[in-house]
């Protein structure tokens, strides 16, 4: 419960002066979940902006979205990222699981909420998405990779806590 405090003191903190910006990194795993279900029970606030980033490797499909390479999507209200087909047109499958935490946090506490698709390098493109949306706090799930794994694949919660330009909230899988 220290570490949820601390959370919840550093985005107050940041964000003293109005609106804050909570970040809920997303892969759909089982981590990214429980790292929603944490924002919403422990970090979220009536009022806050909650910001669902989410990082596509590079695949098949790179040519369609080469002008949003560098920069990600454009910001996608949640009324688009509960539509199937328009999210499709982004290469993504949206989790009904997600989508019901999402649509009951944005109205249960008046949440505007908003997603952002990146992508490349997760690692990278979460700090990049910090600095760009200005965002106050960001909470991510942690995949659970032992010693030797998180040396040879690197981690990306490790990375993001090293360099994103604010506090980071990691919420274990287990």
């Amino acid at each position: 419960m220290a570490a949820a405090a601390a959370a919840a003191a550093a985005a107050a903190a940041a964000a003293a002066d109005g609106e804050r910006k909570i970040g809920v990194a997303m892969d759909y795993s089982d981590s990214s979940k429980k790292a929603l279900d944490w924002a919403v029970d422990n970090l979220l606030r009536r009022g806050d902006t909650l910001v669902v980033l989410h990082v596509l490797h590079h695949g098949g499909e790179e040519t369609k979205h080469t002008l949003w390479a560098k920069s990600g999507s454009p910001l996608i209200p949640l009324s688009e990222f509960r539509d199937p087909k328009v999210m499709q047109q982004y290469g993504v499958t949206c989790n009904a699981e997600v989508l019901d935490i999402i649509d009951t946090a944005a109205r249960q506490k008046e949440l505007k909420v908003v997603a952002k698709l990146y992508w490349g390098d997760a690692r990278e493109k979460l700090c990049d998405a910090v600095e760009e949306l200005k965002i106050d706090t960001l909470v991510m799930g942690s995949r659970g990779l032992g010693p030797i794994q998180r040396i040879l694949l690197g981690s990306v919660t490790n990375y993001v806590l090293s360099n994103a330009l604010c506090p980071v909230t990691v919420v274990k899988g287990k």
